[in-house]
């Protein structure tokens, strides 16, 4: 299932949502190439999608979740990356 949370992430003057699977990262990237979020988006586990991509996500049959829920659900499923063990691989 393809989650995201509300867009409330400050960086580069907007607002951002974090986009995950709790299935699969092909997946999320197939998602998330449908969403028009480039492959730069993604970050070990997840994309940083804009506030203006937002409503398209959902659109396109996303589930809004919290963000606590977001990261509990990845961790479930195994898909977690945590950025202290990402270095240097």
């Amino acid at each position: 299932m393809i989650l995201v949370d509300e867009p409330r992430w400050p960086s580069r003057g907007r607002l951002w949502s974090h986009l995950v699977s709790d299935v699969s990262y092909a997946e999320l990237h197939a998602f998330a190439e449908m969403l028009g979020a480039p492959r730069r988006a993604f970050d070990r586990d997840h994309y940083d999608i804009p506030d203006v991509r937002f409503p398209m996500a959902l659109w396109l049959g996303a589930t809004l979740v919290r963000s606590r829920e977001l990261s509990a659900r990845l961790r479930a499923a195994g898909l977690r990356r945590p950025k202290h063990l990402s270095r240097g691989s």
